[in-house]
């Protein structure tokens, strides 16, 4: 059993998420009280949604790195980034450390793979939308992406920051959500990443596959822990 590390806080919301599923996952597997051996380094998710609205991309991979280096030192096997967005900086966090770091959009591209989609949704944060880190690493794998239309991305990514995470999760939004997956499948799209990894907590279902980006990358954190997986 290896140990994994989480560099979470961002929100607090998701990173519970991330510890239930893993843990139940463990005692569904192992049996017993069987859970993960866990080490978690948790963010003030204000000052890193601050330097995130200043465009501070440096200064967000420095603190990151700084996360996954005391992760390393404290025993973690390999380190898990709990968000979507932060993947941004997912490069400079690899390159500070020896032990592996488990990338989100490799995982959720697999299982997108698995079910012969080839053109997804992607719901996100602004950044995450309009930036290319993601989409380009999803192209890797030869998946194309529609994102929202620009009238529509700053309400999908002010849901994110001013409800889910503070743990508010409305009707109203859940509806707007919908729309906009509606709209995107209109536009081709056979599936739909939900790529912030507060998105699942709002919505449950979808008229067209949905990928919780939280489970995907929980569930891969349980394989390469128990050596069932080379991801």
């Amino acid at each position: 059993m290896k140990t994994i590390g989480l560099i979470g806080g961002m929100s607090f919301e998701s990173t519970l998420e991330y510890y239930k599923l893993i843990n139940c996952e463990y005692q569904k597997r192992l049996g017993g009280n069987s859970s993960a051996k866990i080490i978690l380094y948790s963010m003030n998710f204000q000052e890193i949604k601050e330097l995130q609205f200043l465009g501070e991309w440096e200064k967000l991979g420095e603190i990151l790195s700084n996360a996954a280096i005391n992760l390393e030192r404290g025993g973690a096997d390999f380190a898990l980034i709990c968000t979507n967005l932060m993947h941004k900086v997912a490069p400079s966090v690899e390159k500070s450390v020896s032990i592996p770091l488990l990338h989100i959009v490799d995982a959720t591209a697999q299982k997108i793979k698995e079910q012969n989609i080839d053109k997804v949704g992607l719901l996100g944060t602004v950044f995450t939308m309009e930036h290319n880190f993601y989409r380009e690493r999803l192209e890797k794998y030869d998946i194309d992406v529609v994102i929202p239309d620009d009238n529509e991305r700053p309400e999908v990514s002010r849901i994110i920051y001013d409800e889910l995470c503070r743990g508010l999760f409305l009707d109203d939004s859940r509806e707007k959500y919908n729309e906009v997956i509606n709209k995107m499948m209109k536009n081709g799209a056979e599936g739909v990443i939900l790529g912030c990894t507060e998105i699942p907590l709002l919505l449950e279902d979808t008229v067209i596959p949905a990928f919780n980006t939280t489970k995907i990358h929980a569930m891969a954190a349980v394989e390469k822990s128990l050596s069932l997986s080379i991801l």
